[in-house]
């Protein structure tokens, strides 16, 4: 017997898939066949789609609302749906585009009608995920240029640093003692030391 199987993706831990759950579990899938990844753009691995990728049956079917949650890019994205319809013989259907529903239509001229659509819809996708990088890279870059830094604020240096950095300086410690002495990192008193140094050369 055929079953019906909802996937959800988010791109990072601190989206809500709250919106792809209630339109999937609305359109009749029960939670218990729902599969859900929060994943990064750099983290892929997606351990949800792969346990339903191996949970699949022909003849089953596949709901995602959009066509961009099967993958990060326009390549990626028309590999899973060939793996998914041609691979495991599975059907899918994308609830924001009705014509991405690989049940209906099922004669030549459906299947290439539903090809032509896949591949334009994967393209937009993908060319407005790498539209929004682009304006975040130009909206950094203006506010660098107003003087906006960006990242975590240099802590500060503690007032027993000169007499610390003098005893590294010195040899009578290590860069690791010096860091444990201020009550930070070695890595951060290393920062710390370079900061100074620079600043003596002004």
């Amino acid at each position: 017997m055929s079953k019906t199987y909802g996937y959800i993706r988010v791109s990072s831990r601190e989206q809500n898939e709250e919106r792809q759950r209630i339109a999937l579990l609305d359109w009749g899938i029960p939670e218990r066949d729902l599969f859900t990844d929060k994943q990064s753009g750099k983290d892929f691995e997606r351990p949800a789609y792969r346990c339903m990728l191996r949970k699949l049956k022909e003849g089953d079917l596949v709901v995602v609302k959009s066509i961009d949650r099967l993958g990060r890019n326009y390549e990626e994205i028309l590999d899973q749906w060939r793996i998914i319809t041609k691979k495991i013989h599975v059907d899918i259907k994308v609830l924001d585009m009705p014509l991405l529903d690989t049940r209906q239509n099922v004669d030549l001229t459906g299947t290439l009608i539903a090809d032509l659509v896949l591949q334009l819809l994967s393209y937009v996708a993908q060319t407005e995920r790498e539209s929004i990088r682009q304006r975040q890279a130009e909206g950094i870059a203006a506010a660098r240029q107003r003087g906006v830094r960006f990242g975590r604020p240099s802590m500060i240096v503690p007032e027993a640093f000169d007499e610390t950095y003098t005893r590294w300086l010195a040899g009578e410690i290590t860069s690791r003692k010096a860091g444990e002495l201020l009550g930070t990192s070695q890595t951060t008193f290393l920062n710390w030391v370079r900061r100074h140094k620079k600043n003596q050369e002004f």
